[in-house]
């Protein structure tokens, strides 16, 4: 179980380190990787619910045998935006960076489900 707390734990405060400025930076963003943004809903929005999973891997990893059926959604968000992003690499419509940047999903993707198995789910 330590394992699980240490491992959401980790996801959810790295996650917060790099998508909570992305709610600041929108400009710099359309600097970046041009061309800008023209849906700020999409943009912000991405960034809104993302921060919200990494509130709720901050929340698992406080008692991951209780919050267990929870791993498996975060084990689906960690699986949807790396697959999106290496579809969208081999089309050549991505910055390499972003590639880079969501390939690190996989990893978390893996731990999560490392995770999953060595926790074992509250007895009744």
């Amino acid at each position: 179980m330590r394992f699980a707390q240490i491992v959401f734990r980790i996801a959810g405060i790295y996650g917060l380190i790099v998508l909570v400025p992305g709610l600041f930076f929108e400009s710099r963003f359309n600097h970046d990787y041009p061309p800008a943004v023209t849906h700020a809903e999409f943009y912000y929005g991405f960034f809104t619910v993302a921060i919200a999973w990494q509130i709720l891997f901050l929340i698992l990893s406080t008692n991951p045998a209780k919050y267990r059926p929870m791993m498996i959604p975060s084990m689906l968000e960690k699986f949807g935006y790396p697959v999106a992003i290496l579809i969208l690499h081999f089309q050549n419509r991505i910055d390499p960076r972003m590639f880079a940047l969501g390939s690190i999903d996989w990893i978390f993707l893996l731990l999560f489900a490392m995770a999953f198995a060595k926790t074992r789910p509250n007895s009744a």
